[in-house]
């Protein structure tokens, strides 16, 4: 389903093949779709994913959403075949592209848009907008707006977990751009290091901002290079959400099984700019075009069309209710109030949890909560 295209795609076959030679992971596709149901449930996610993005966008435009806004319109595949496979006890991280994350998690659309506008029912109080979607109750840990900056949180959270004896995964969404970042790798050594239950999961669209990968990174292979520190890692075709399903259903079950953490490069494609500021000088038209072809959700449509599991029909009926449930997102957000100005030097310090799970910890940590022979916090190994 997917297409290579551009400068950095030619360089990124050539690491792809000696990838597949080597131990570091094997590229994975789905050409049949196996359980209809849960086929029609991502094309369906996907569509609501794709129309929230879209009315965004229109939105912006009129400066009813201000600050920044970021549209993952091309990479819905990854939303709904990642954070569609979790299970409600894991959590999730993710970028300031994080709109379809959010959704997939089960965020309310409301909240969402609420939050775009800056309203007080937003999922973050309206503090936060586009890059700092928020919903602790779904263990939905941002939206963070520094590249690479969710990475280390995501280990945190992983350690966490591990430490209260939790069988939880941490999956860590994040971009190609973030490869550059030193977060990455103390992270990358860190989890593998202390045998970490973290899913990291690289939305590969072949562009840090403005910048090519092959114009940034001497080897474009991410799996392979994730594969140095130690860990299981391959590379998964992103435009292909039965793809990306199957892929992280495995990952998760290793990752659960070892308790060691997984890498996922997910090679997908971003229509739009990077973020609604950018002109989107620095590639093709014609590059865009031709990955449009492998658009995910025309592509997942004809299949369910052939096989008989959905009809024209069905899919206007799902872009109808997808309509009336933004519209009652929209009607909400303009209703909603602001934040009062009394609170807004809320939530600068922690407020205590009186009585609470913080009171009831005794704050002991069991031990052998790490993985036999693996180094830990406290480890009295030196350094060279």
């Amino acid at each position: 389903m997917s297409r290579r295209a551009g400068t950095a795609d030619a360089q990124h076959e050539g690491s792809a093949a000696r990838a597949k030679a080597s131990s570091a992971g094997t590229t994975i596709t789905a050409t049949d779709v196996r359980g209809h149901a849960e086929a029609v449930a991502m094309l369906r996610g996907m569509i609501r994913i794709r129309r929230f993005e879209e009315k965004c966008a229109e939105l912006y435009s009129a400066s009813r959403i201000r600050g920044f806004l970021h549209l993952c319109i091309g990479e819905e595949a990854v939303a709904v075949g990642v954070v569609g496979a979790l299970e409600d006890t894991d959590a999730v991280v993710s970028t300031y592209r994080e709109h379809g994350h959010a959704l997939a998690r089960g965020v309310p659309m409301t909240a969402l848009m609420s939050e775009m506008f800056g309203k007080a029912t937003g999922c973050s109080h309206g503090r936060g907008g586009s890059m700092h979607l928020f919903d602790t109750s779904r263990r939905f840990f941002g939206g963070n707006a520094i590249v690479a900056g969710g990475i280390p949180l995501a280990v945190g959270l992983a350690l966490a977990d591990r430490l209260r004896g939790s069988t939880a995964v941490t999956a860590c969404l994040f971009g190609d751009g973030a490869f550059a970042e030193g977060e990455w790798h103390e992270s990358a050594n860190l989890a593998a290091l202390w045998h970490l239950p973290v899913l990291f999961c690289c939305e590969n669209n072949r562009y840090a901002m403005g910048t090519a990968l092959a114009r940034e990174h001497a080897e474009t292979d991410l799996a392979a290079r994730a594969a140095g520190y130690g860990m299981v890692a391959w590379a998964v075709d992103g435009m292909d959400p039965v793809a990306v399903r199957d892929a992280t259903t495995r990952a998760l079950a290793y990752v659960r099984d070892s308790g060691a953490p997984c890498f996922l490069e997910l090679r997908t494609y971003r229509f739009r700019a990077h973020s609604m500021y950018d002109p989107d000088l620095y590639r093709e038209k014609t590059e865009v075009e031709d990955w449009r072809h492998a658009d995910p959700i025309p592509a997942l449509t004809a299949t369910l069309t052939r096989t008989g599991a959905i009809s024209t029909g069905d899919v206007d009926a799902w872009e109808g209710e997808v309509a009336a449930e933004l519209a009652a997102a929209i009607a909400a957000a303009d209703a909603a109030p602001v934040e009062p100005v009394e609170d807004l030097e809320r939530y600068l310090t922690t407020e205590p949890d009186v009585g609470g799970a913080d009171a009831a910890d005794p704050g002991v940590v069991a031990p052998g909560v790490l993985a036999p022979g693996a180094a830990g916090p406290g480890s009295s190994g030196s350094a060279s």
